[in-house]
């Protein structure tokens, strides 16, 4: 690749996460500055930089009216390793007109959140930047990870009318993110719903899955199958009927097989890049593979889902027009509300469990990250939070 196409395909990049940003996000002054110097001047980059979108402040989660309630959350004002966070007092937000408050039960440390708190330094300096233009250039924007949660809601908004206080719900704020605190504000129109709960790796299995758009028959194969994604990944391909081949270590090879694998591959005995099997997708659920290592073992016009990597950004793009296996990834993912009530019902069918390694009371929140950072979990790791402060 050229210089010039390189600096069109990060251009096209930026711009995109940029158009996909959450509800409430922003983009930010420098983030269009940097558009503009990149590549030739495009109208639609030239808007007033102070312009909402339509979306809320980023700090609205956190920030409420003047002699509102205190509320413990774990914040973070630098970039760093799991030290940086720590268990503060902040103010409690209160719910606008078209939104609820809801009082959190429990939330999760999931690799986004150890990713974002720090500014992505493990993918690399062009990583690292495009991450600080999302979530903040010199510290963070938003001080509160998290971006999964169940609990109850707690106050609505007078024009909120699918929810009622009492009522037990479960969600994501997604790159909003403000769940690792005892309470948080979220629109009713956000992706939110009534119980039960649901982890946040079924939601990017889902849209992961949705992205290979898989057909009944289609051979995929799992990697790191017994992960937070993974271990949804196998029950929702198994939904959509297809033949699962899942991939993980020794420890978790009935656990997975349990979940519906048609197959198991213990990858500490055999590597499938070698084995002489295709497969219509192959799905790294752990961010560990690449599609250089995976594409001999794609048939014909499989794809290869990524969950990770500045270089699958690239990738994604550059096999959209040349040759016939395509790498599929997005970012940030475009989770919706209907996605949160397909999951909604499709636990209630019976038909997925999640998986559920540890649980951490929130003060805990430091040990909870270091161990999620072993990338040994199997499942998800949960963080208690109890909300019990007389309010």
């Amino acid at each position: 690749m050229t210089v010039c196409q390189i600096l069109q395909l990060v251009r096209q990049i930026i711009w995109e996460i940029c158009q996909q940003m959450p509800e409430n996000g922003r983009v930010s002054d420098t983030s269009q500055l940097y558009l503009l110097q990149i590549g030739e001047r495009d109208s639609r980059f030239q808007r007033d930089s102070r312009e909402d979108y339509g979306r809320p402040d980023p700090e609205a989660c956190i920030k409420p009216l003047r002699g509102s309630e205190r509320m413990k959350a774990v914040v973070y004002d630098r970039y760093g390793p799991p030290d940086v966070l720590r268990l503060e007092e902040v103010e409690r937000p209160a719910p606008k007109e078209d939104e609820v408050l809801v009082k959190i039960h429990a939330t999760t440390v999931n690799r986004l959140d150890c990713a974002t708190r720090e500014a992505n330094r493990r993918s690399g300096l062009a990583v690292t930047l495009l991450s600080r233009f999302i979530s903040g250039l010199r510290r963070p924007k938003q001080r509160i990870l998290g971006s999964e949660l169940a609990g109850v809601v707690e106050a609505v908004g007078a024009a909120v009318n699918e929810f009622a206080v009492g009522d037990h719900v479960f969600g994501t704020s997604g790159l909003r993110f403000g769940a690792h605190a005892e309470f948080i504000c979220m629109r009713e129109s956000a992706r939110i719903a009534h119980k039960p709960a649901v982890c946040d790796g079924a939601l990017n299995a889902l849209w992961c899955l949705r992205l290979a758009d898989l057909r009944k028959g289609q051979r995929i194969l799992i990697y790191g199958a017994s992960g937070s994604i993974g271990t949804a990944g196998v029950q929702l391909a198994k939904y959509f009927e297809v033949d699962v081949t899942a991939v993980c270590n020794t420890k978790n090879l009935e656990r997975v097989r349990s979940l519906g694998a048609d197959r198991v591959i213990d990858y500490t005995q055999e590597d499938f890049t070698k084995n002489g099997q295709t497969y219509d997708v192959i799905f790294d659920a752990v961010g560990k593979h690449s599609f250089k290592r995976c594409r001999g073992s794609l048939s014909r016009g499989g794809s290869y889902l990524a969950t990770d990597g500045f270089q699958n950004l690239m990738l994604a793009l550059w096999t959209a027009r040349i040759g016939d296996k395509k790498v599929r990834f997005s970012i940030p993912p475009r989770y919706t509300k209907k996605d949160i009530l397909f999951l909604k019902e499709f636990i209630e069918a019976g038909r997925y469990r999640a998986v559920i390694d540890r649980c951490y009371p929130l003060e805990d929140v430091v040990e909870a990250t270091r161990y999620v950072e072993t990338e040994q979990k199997t499942g998800n790791v949960v963080l208690t939070v109890s909300g019990d402060r007389g309010t």
